[in-house]
């Protein structure tokens, strides 16, 4: 099931996996699974994608252009993947944002560990409602995480607004996501949702359409790895 968009059947419900929630209560629900497997989340992803996952974040992070003196705002950061990657690639300051400060818990700690704390600052926000000025940073990314917001339309809305002209988005998802969490995880009803979160996404057509309405530019859609995932990006002209 790809829908169109996030837009529910009815106003007041959205998708959390297959079932059906209260709008409100997803973001909740959605922090109490990745505190539930916070500590496991890397493994996790290296089991789930045969580690491929990190060739994917590297290919992200070339994509994104690191460069002195430009700001990238990284979007559910989890635990910093993708923005210490961009500072370790010679880009300027980053901010790691997320609405879950278990696992920018762990983002902070791995900073510490690379001595990259300096150029790293670390937002605790909910994407559809980022605390920044408009035309703040230089480039918005989110990998792995645009699936479990509410209210998609709204976080790409937010990206456009906080990137200064000619500044670029860029989203990473996967399509395909196969469940490990009985076994590995000791978690299975979390990546359950994980795996079906993954289902209820946009395809790659879908979400280019969707980056236009949020007023992108030029866009693009690369996929990987047979189309298991892909990058979607977009200029703010």
């Amino acid at each position: 099931m790809n829908p169109m968009s996030d837009n529910p059947t009815s106003a007041d419900t959205t998708d959390f996996g297959f079932r059906r929630v209260p709008r409100a209560a997803k973001s909740g629900m959605v922090r109490a699974v990745f505190d539930s497997v916070a500590s496991r989340y890397d493994v996790m992803n290296d089991l789930m994608s045969l580690g491929i996952h990190r060739v994917w974040k590297s290919m992200l992070v070339t994509a994104l252009d690191p460069r002195p003196g430009q700001t990238l705002l990284d979007l559910a950061a989890g635990s910093g993947d993708v923005g210490l990657a961009w500072l370790e690639a010679g880009g300027g300051r980053a901010l790691l944002s997320d609405v879950n400060a278990s696992m920018l818990a762990m983002a902070r700690d791995r900073a510490l560990t690379r001595g990259l704390v300096g150029d790293a600052s670390l937002l605790v926000a909910d994407a559809e409602r980022l605390p920044l000025p408009d035309r703040a940073v230089d480039r918005v990314s989110i990998a792995f995480g645009l699936r479990n917001c509410t209210d998609k339309a709204a976080v790409l809305a937010e990206a456009r607004r906080v990137l200064n002209p000619g500044g670029r988005f860029f989203c990473l998802e996967f399509s395909h996501l196969r469940v490990l969490g009985r076994c590995i995880a000791r978690d299975e009803a979390s990546y359950r949702y994980l795996a079906e979160s993954i289902r209820m996404f946009p395809d790659q057509e879908q979400l280019a359409e969707m980056l236009k309405r949020a007023g992108f530019a030029r866009i693009a859609v690369r996929n990987l790895s047979g189309g298991i995932a892909a990058i979607h990006s977009g200029w703010r002209l």
